[in-house]
């Protein structure tokens, strides 16, 4: 195999040892090329992992190319590690918020953050074997570690070797991304690549981005005991959401201890010492702060280099590859999914996106990216979680909707479990059922945003889910109480006019 770079795994522990071993064999051998292959996919993320293994079982001979680790960032240095620290900090919050269930903790307790970080890789380690390059050779595919390029119309060159195909998928992804901010190229910084090698908290850590990834882990450094500095060009956190929604965490957090200086303006970086010194205006305000770490957490940029993309008319931008509606790019013989070519950078989106890939480019499919309904979440405390569209995209679409929301306050099991910030909140189109979008906020979020998904997908209305008992007490009670808001706006005053009448007449 070709000799390459590639990306440092610290700390080169045990674990990650285990994990190298398994998503890039150092002793790994390519195989002979097979003298033409149904399909070669680009990237071992999850879209291409998804796309080779898809297509092999069901009898395609099959090649997967990957320059870096099988897996890609789910994975490496993405939702895999980092849910993992978050369990953590959640673990942190909970013994310190025992009194109030009557547990009495100790005074000292302490974090070992050393040992959150070696649990991450430890169980990223023990996940590392289901993206494994030698379980997908099992599987049927052949997998060729190295660097991937278009060399002709139906060739692509890795390691010295040609490989032929009938049809192709660029599944490369997107990386982090510097943005033009003054004094960046000076100073040293982590990004979602680098995070995750980190064994000692640091003392105040600087986060650029109040997106997803830099709330999830501003809350969760916080509550490790980091001085927590979150920087934000727009008003407030999470801008995509809706304000309100967004308010509930951002109050959790600034509990949580994080700052946020959010609608930063001049936001300027030097080096200082062994530290970063961090200026930036917040609400009329100049701040001047030092801190031993900073995480850029916003910005990213499409893996299109070296692809050779020109040399097959590959259209290509700063957002990505392009592609139609069946991801398929200007080349008809080649596809693209997963982050390379989606807005919707989520791994369960590039899972979805590559099995339409897979109807499309061996079965001749009409299969639309459009038609994909695809949640979303944010897993701070409490979690963000989202499908469909939000009241502001159905106005600017010309779509009336009527709203429902149900305070997480006001379920029994909320109150409970202590954990009553939040709401479901659900639209549906103005004097209908049909649910169009929502969003939930509550601690499981995540898990509660499913049965919403499922609903539409299916094109089950809120009158539907009303009539579906849930267990008592659950929180997903509150979807359900949703239902019963709808169902409460069909008692019109002339139906319930009429049912009086029928009550008397039965007296």
């Amino acid at each position: 195999m070709t000799e390459q770079t590639l990306p440092p795994i610290l700390p080169w522990d045990a674990h990650n040892q285990k994990l190298v071993s398994n998503v890039h064999p150092p002793d790994w051998k390519n195989p002979t090329p097979a003298p033409r292959y149904n399909l070669v996919v680009i990237g071992g993320g999850t879209a291409g992992l998804v796309s080779a293994v898809g297509a092999a079982g069901l009898g395609a001979k099959v090649a997967l190319i990957e320059k870096h680790f099988m897996g890609g960032d789910c994975l490496n240095v993405g939702c895999v590690p980092s849910k993992a620290i978050i369990r953590a900090a959640r673990a942190v919050a909970a013994v310190r918020a025992a009194a109030e269930f009557g547990v009495n903790v100790p005074p000292g307790m302490t974090t070992d953050f050393g040992k959150v970080m070696e649990r991450m890789r430890r169980l990223r380690a023990d996940i590392s074997p289901h993206d494994a390059a030698r379980r997908f050779t099992e599987l049927g595919v052949d997998v060729f570690l190295g660097a991937g390029k278009f060399t002709g119309p139906d060739t692509i060159e890795v390691g010295g070797q040609t490989l032929r195909f009938t049809k192709a998928v660029i599944a490369t992804g997107a990386r982090a991304a510097a943005l033009p901010i003054p004094g960046l190229k000076d100073v040293p910084y982590l990004t979602n690549e680098t995070l995750f090698s980190l064994t000692e908290l640091p003392r105040r850590l600087g986060i650029i981005g109040a997106g997803p990834v830099g709330c999830e882990m501003a809350q969760s450094f916080a509550r490790f005991g980091s001085e927590v500095f979150l920087v934000e060009a727009e008003h407030g956190i999470l801008p995509r959401e809706d304000r309100d929604a967004s308010e509930v965490v951002r109050t959790a957090m600034e509990r949580d201890g994080v700052k946020l200086l959010c609608c930063g303006k001049d936001l300027k970086l030097a080096k200082d010492q062994n530290d970063v010194r961090l200026q930036v205006g917040s609400h009329g305000k100049g701040y001047d702060v030092l801190v031993d770490q900073l995480l850029v957490a916003v910005g990213r940029a499409p893996n299109v280099e070296e692809l050779g993309l020109e040399t097959v008319g590959v259209e290509f931008d700063k957002k990505g590859v392009k592609v139609n509606d069946r991801l398929q790019t200007a080349n008809p013989r080649i596809y693209a999914c997963g982050d390379i070519c989606s807005p919707y950078q989520f791994t369960h989106a590039a899972d979805f996106m590559a099995r339409i890939v897979i109807q499309n480019a061996l079965f001749k499919g009409r299969a639309k990216a459009s038609s994909l309904i695809i949640p979303w979440a944010t897993y701070t405390s409490p979690e963000i979680a989202h499908v469909g569209l939000y009241e502001k995209d159905a106005t600017a679409q010309g779509i009336e909707v009527d709203t429902f929301t149900q305070e997480m306050s006001k379920v029994d099991r909320a109150i409970l479990d202590g954990e009553t910030e939040g709401f479901v909140r659900v639209h549906v189109r103005k004097g209908t059922d049909k649910i169009v979008g929502a969003t939930v906020v509550a601690a499981h979020a995540g898990d509660l945003i499913g049965e919403l998904t499922l609903a539409m997908k299916g094109k089950l209305g809120l009158k539907m889910i009303g009539a579906a008992i849930h267990p008592y007490p659950t929180q997903a009670e509150a979807i359900r109480r949703v239902g019963d808001l709808y169902n409460r706006t069909r008692l019109t005053s002339f139906v319930k006019g009429l049912m009086q009448r029928w009550f008397a007449w039965q007296r």
